[in-house]
């Protein structure tokens, strides 16, 4: 006898999409961490402005070798297990890093954070391709970014008070305990599909239908065209956010701008909050005008203008910065659609495997950029000194920050490349 009820109530597929959007906010505050601790970081360890960012981009060579590996196994496995494992392992590393002797236990533990944590944007995207209505989904990828920055404004203002009062090393190794959190919670409550529960799934393809293997069907997503643009596009945009708000901006702002620290990780925080705020923006959008390549492209040409204005004009009024770097934020929330447009790119029993491929192209930007940047630093310094930290002055950020400026560039012609999907899924 049937005893599907139907599909599954909006509040259940929400609490559902809430667990994997939890797991991801916590991913995103250690991303951004090190942003604000890059005083402390440098001093503990000893670090001049390449290891430190190296130290950083240690979390995204995990997070970006993971992706597609990620993406496969949420399509054989399931996202249940992968999340509970992940959140489990963040905690280790998180542990590894608060207790961290000197700047290798500091890295590893980066490392394992990093590794851990790349399976909650793929995962929740799975759980979202089950559970939620497919025309939600570019908007449920939008909202995540919204959690994401959630977890990275807990990273700003927040984390720098804390350590201020409390030291770094006891504040991270408390945030441990989310990661244990997340653990449970997935044992308890995440289910891969509503049928476990007896709903009808969203998905057209049942559950147990026998996936390609990870070979086969990333050869199969890399045939379309599109795949290529939108995994390389998208690490520009991010790649600028990410290196900017999540480690170099701090310094940018309290050498050249003179912000205070705490002023200087609240308008960071204020960037990336910018570009959370507008993901669900273009998503609701581009779904209302059945386009994905108009408002990612305009986005990012904004996003363009908008950076190469902070990083090559000086002495900007400081209004006029903060409204540059606002609109900056808002304007790289475009990369959002990216998801939606790949997944309807594809084949869609391979939505996981392109979703993992394109979320490794947009971490490859601040992989490769926050330790460029810093080495770029390194290259230009002038040799001064504030309490024991390596200052830069503004030569040296404008020669930096410049290849942030080509990649962007280099994602812009890609997107004018790019086919336009009009919202539908691929015809198979």
């Amino acid at each position: 006898m049937n005893t599907q009820r139907g599909y599954p109530p909006a509040v259940l597929s929400w609490v559902m999409w809430c667990l994997g959007a939890a797991f991801f906010l916590l991913g995103f505050f250690h991303r951004v961490a090190p942003g604000v601790l890059t005083r402390e970081l440098s001093q503990d360890f000893g670090l001049n402005a390449t290891a430190l960012g190296g130290l950083s981009g240690l979390y995204f060579y995990s997070y970006v070798a993971m992706q597609i590996p990620t993406g496969v196994l949420a399509d054989r496995l399931g996202p249940q297990r992968l999340i509970a494992i992940g959140g489990i392992l963040t905690a280790v590393g998180t542990v590894l890093f608060a207790l961290a002797p000197n700047v290798f236990w500091a890295g590893l533990g980066r490392f394992i954070i990093g590794g851990s944590v790349a399976v909650a944007f793929v995962s929740t995207l799975k759980l979202t391709a089950h559970w939620l209505n497919p025309r939600r989904y570019s908007l449920s990828a939008g909202l995540l970014l919204v959690a994401g920055m959630v977890g990275a404004v807990f990273a700003g203002v927040p984390l720098q008070l804390l350590s201020d009062n409390y030291g770094w090393r006891l504040v991270i190794g408390w945030s441990s305990i989310a990661g244990v959190a997340i653990f449970v919670l997935a044992l308890l409550f995440v289910r891969d599909d509503p049928s476990v529960k007896g709903y009808v799934s969203y998905r057209s393809i049942d559950m147990a239908e026998k996936q390609p293997g990870m070979l086969v069907g990333l050869g199969i997503v890399l045939k379309y065209r599109n795949t290529w643009l939108m995994t390389l596009a998208p690490g520009g945009i991010v790649g600028a956010v990410l290196t900017f708000s999540g480690l170099w901006g701090v310094p940018f702002l309290v050498d050249i701008y003179k912000f205070s620290p705490t002023a200087a990780a609240t308008m960071c925080s204020g960037v990336m909050l910018a570009w959370a705020v507008s993901g669900p923006i273009f998503s609701m959008y581009s779904e209302k005008i059945l386009q994905r390549r108009k408002p990612y492209l305009v986005g990012s040409i904004c996003a363009l203008i908008s950076w190469s204005m902070v990083f090559l004009i000086p002495g900007l009024p400081v209004p006029v910065l903060v409204i540059l770097l606002l609109t900056a934020g808002i304007s790289s929330g475009g990369m959002i659609l990216g998801f939606a447009w790949s997944k309807e790119s594809v084949p869609t029993h391979l939505t996981g495997t392109i979703s993992g491929l394109v979320n490794a192209g947009v971490m490859c930007g601040p992989m490769l950029m926050q330790p460029l940047v810093g080495w770029l630093l390194d290259r230009m310094w002038n040799g001064d000194f504030i309490g024991g930290t390596r200052i830069y002055d503004a030569i040296a950020f404008r020669v930096a920050f410049s290849v942030l400026l080509a990649w962007l560039l280099v994602s812009v012609i890609l997107l004018m490349a790019a086919r336009e999907s009009a919202c539908r899924p691929l015809r198979e």
